[in-house]
């Protein structure tokens, strides 16, 4: 199964045009090679309201299923992606941001300053990546495999545990 996906960029200097959107581009790309289809992407500045509404917007009119941000998720006065994330998912996916911060640590002892999370709205996945290039693709890179059969089992009516037989 073929699962839509979207990347958003949340930054104020890139919405502003004063730096490249280098980390969107690099998470297109490894979702598109894992077999995702990305169906959209979109750059907002550091706004609660604005990262929000991009969230609801993917999640509940276009339906996809896997929203990716990147940025926002550091220990600046502007870094509230978390927060906008947390105010419109419905569960918490807490093993994804953890199996991150966990990859993270392997490479960078800075790796638990990353206050990203992940979450379900409706059908939706919604999974925070830093805004740094090299850091946005190690997290992803870590998770994909696992956001695969996450979205295998979120898409399914019911428990997909009957379905493994060995």
């Amino acid at each position: 199964m073929k699962y839509t996906a979207a990347v958003i960029t949340v930054s104020d200097k890139c919405s502003r045009g004063e730096r490249v959107d280098t980390s969107g581009p690099a998470v297109r790309e490894i979702l598109e090679r894992a077999g995702f289809d990305v169906v959209y992407t979109g750059l907002v500045p550091d706004e609660s309201g604005q990262i929000q509404e991009e969230l609801i917007r993917c999640a509940d009119e276009k339906k996809i299923g896997l929203v990716m941000t990147t940025g926002g998720t550091g220990f600046s006065q502007r870094d509230i992606t978390p927060e906008a994330t947390l105010a419109v998912i419905q569960r918490e996916t807490r093993g994804i941001p953890e199996a991150m911060r966990y990859a993270s640590l392997q490479i960078t002892p800075r790796g638990c300053l990353s206050r990203a999370v992940a979450g379900i709205r409706g059908k939706t996945l919604i999974v925070n990546l830093p805004g740094s290039e090299k850091a946005a693709r190690e997290n992803l890179e870590a998770v994909i495999e696992a956001i695969g059969h996450g979205m295998d089992m979120l898409m399914s009516e019911g428990s997909t545990e009957h379905h493994h037989h060995q």
